[in-house]
């Protein structure tokens, strides 16, 4: 098969088109995320599958997981393929019970920010009833109302 010059993106028309910086895709590059091929004058060339690539590590950006997470599943995927539905799914399987730990952090946040969340400033009204005598101190250092159990919340 032969590959049309229209079929490669420059550094440039990648970051127009993606939102992406050019230092971000430079980043991206050396960490392994998306591949490029070099033109005759040295310049990247991109094929148009790396769009979906970094939509996706946009996405799983988003969601709060690690460029080395999101490494090690492109990892599991072809050089040059654009993840898809199924390919999404699949891998984000794998991080389902950390994102629903998040959620479950992020929701006690915001249901609790504004009342005692046991760091022991004792400055609150709440505080005199949630954690009267800064007893919330034997869970560990900062604010164990706030944290997910795993981590030593309460």
């Amino acid at each position: 098969m032969t590959t049309k010059l229209g079929d490669y993106l420059s550094i440039g028309q990648v970051a127009d088109r993606s939102g992406v910086p050019h230092t971000a895709l430079r980043f991206y590059e050396d960490r392994g995320l998306i591949t490029s091929e070099r033109s005759a004058g040295n310049q990247r060339r991109y094929p148009r599958t790396v769009l979906r690539r970094i939509a996706f590590i946009r996405a799983a950006q988003r969601v709060g997981l690690s460029l080395e997470q999101i490494g090690e599943a492109l990892a599991t995927l072809p050089r040059d393929h654009a993840p898809t539905k199924a390919d999404w799914a699949r891998l984000s399987r794998n991080w389902r019970d950390e994102l629903d730990a998040r959620i479950d952090a992020l929701q006690r946040l915001r249901d609790q920010l504004t009342g005692c969340v046991g760091c022991g400033c004792l400055s609150l009204r709440t505080c005199g009833l949630h954690n009267v005598d800064d007893r919330l101190a034997r869970f560990g250092p900062g604010a164990p109302l706030l944290k997910p159990a795993a981590e030593g919340g309460i």
